[in-house]
């Protein structure tokens, strides 16, 4: 009897033991799945933050390569670079020029726009120049001020004309830009490529630049410092 009733202990013992077991390694393989779930997402968050980084980084390039053919270029060419005050000496609207308008997929029909003609005076300098709107009006045609965009009806474009002659009164001051070494004779109301479109043009490429890069830095860091916990904790074990 007292070796049957051994046994039978013996026997319950070693099965509460392996039931103890076998909850115990179902815990454990839960808690290693949960955290290799956790690793494959912090990898995968991690992979896309680097390459969110390096997207930012390359536009950001990319930006400042057209944007530098664009706009620093036509900035560090132009000759307009001195700004001063102009007196309207004469607005008068010339005779029509011609132009051209799409009209659909290889058509192109002709109208006509009213010149007007701007003389100012340069405060600065004394002297008497013609004045255009900007640098894409002069390159169109410098001899009139504005060169509307060309359209179908004729009568529109000749009413904002005569709008802008009337603005222009003489005797008026208006702010100019001008050619301080004189080679150019033609003033400028406004630029487009001033210090303001250079300083917007490079501004919000390095903010781009700087964000990809804080990205990918941070990231590198969280995975160097996740490292170093790692080891902390098996020398401590």
């Amino acid at each position: 009897m007292f070796f049957v009733t051994g046994a039978k202990s013996a026997r319950g013992a070693s099965s509460g033991g392996g039931a103890k077991r076998s909850i115990y390694q179902k815990f454990r393989n839960v808690d290693l799945m949960d955290k290799k779930k956790t690793v494959t997402a912090l990898k995968a968050g991690e992979d896309r933050a680097i390459l969110l980084g390096l997207a930012m980084v390359i536009a950001s390039v990319m930006m400042y390569f057209v944007l530098g053919i664009t706009i620093l270029r036509s900035h560090a060419d132009s000759v307009w670079t001195e700004e001063s005050v102009c007196i309207v000496l004469n607005s008068t609207i010339t005779a029509d020029v011609n132009c051209s308008y799409s009209c659909g997929s290889d058509c192109w029909r002709g109208s006509k726009y009213p010149c007007l003609q701007v003389y100012v005076s340069v405060n600065t300098t004394g002297r008497l120049s013609r004045l255009s709107h900007n640098e894409e009006s002069w390159d169109s045609n410098f001899e009139c001020f504005y060169v509307p965009k060309c359209q179908k009806d004729t009568a529109a474009m000749h009413h904002m004309i005569v709008n802008i002659s009337e603005r222009l009164k003489p005797h008026q001051q208006v702010p100019c830009y001008y050619d301080p070494s004189g080679q150019q004779e033609s003033s400028l109301l406004t630029r487009l490529y001033g210090h303001s479109a250079v300083f917007h043009s490079l501004f919000w490429p390095s903010c781009m630049l700087m964000g990809g890069t804080a990205i990918i830095f941070m990231v590198k860091l969280t995975q160097y410092l996740s490292i170093m916990c790692e080891q902390v904790v098996k020398i401590e074990m």
